[in-house]
């Protein structure tokens, strides 16, 4: 089972992208996580779906051949961030070439806060919900405070975290097989 992950954060030391490389080492035996790059991409402009960046179709193509997708963000201003909202626009477009649409997707998020990305996922997941997507209602991952779940080299330290995230993991695995295949 291919899953792509995403992180809404392009910082050097970013709990998201923590976050996804430690789901990624606690995924089962039958899935794979790959992280996608997302900090490569030009700012969306509906012009430039006449000459599709390059880098925005291998997005495409890596969402459009995975089984499901993982979203991890971070709360900007009690929202997702930019970076975060042009990769969903340029994966979205152009009209009728939805490559999110019908695939099951985790989203999560950590901060250094105890509400834990709580708000910046719910608008995430309204998007995510337009787009078609089957957004896991639970269990919900909104971490935090970062500092009491990961070490300094970004490792989780919180067993009750860990078994959480696993549980997700097992919820993610489970639709993927039995509501989804790649292609669908």
């Amino acid at each position: 089972m291919n899953i792509i992950a995403i992180s809404g954060s392009l910082r050097k030391g970013s709990y998201n992208t923590a976050l996804v490389r430690a789901l990624s080492a606690l995924t089962p035996p039958e899935m794979q996580i790959e992280m996608v790059e997302i900090g490569n991409l030009p700012l969306f402009n509906q012009d430039g779906e006449a000459n599709f960046p390059s880098a925005a179709q291998a997005l495409k193509d890596k969402i459009e051949a995975a089984d499901g997708v993982i979203i991890a963000t971070p709360e900007f201003n009690r929202s997702i961030s930019g970076v975060l909202k042009n990769a969903i626009d340029w994966a979205s477009r152009p009209w009728g070439k939805n490559s999110f649409a019908g695939k099951p997707v985790l989203t999560a998020g950590v901060s250094v806060g105890k509400i834990g990305t709580a708000v910046a996922q719910s608008h995430l997941r309204q998007i995510l919900t337009y787009l078609d997507m089957q957004v896991i209602g639970q269990p919900e991952l909104y971490l935090g405070p970062a500092s009491e779940i990961f070490d300094e080299e970004g490792d989780i330290i919180d067993n009750s975290t860990k078994e959480l995230l696993m549980k997700a993991l097992g919820v993610l695995a489970e639709r993927v097989t039995n509501g989804h295949t790649a292609g669908k």
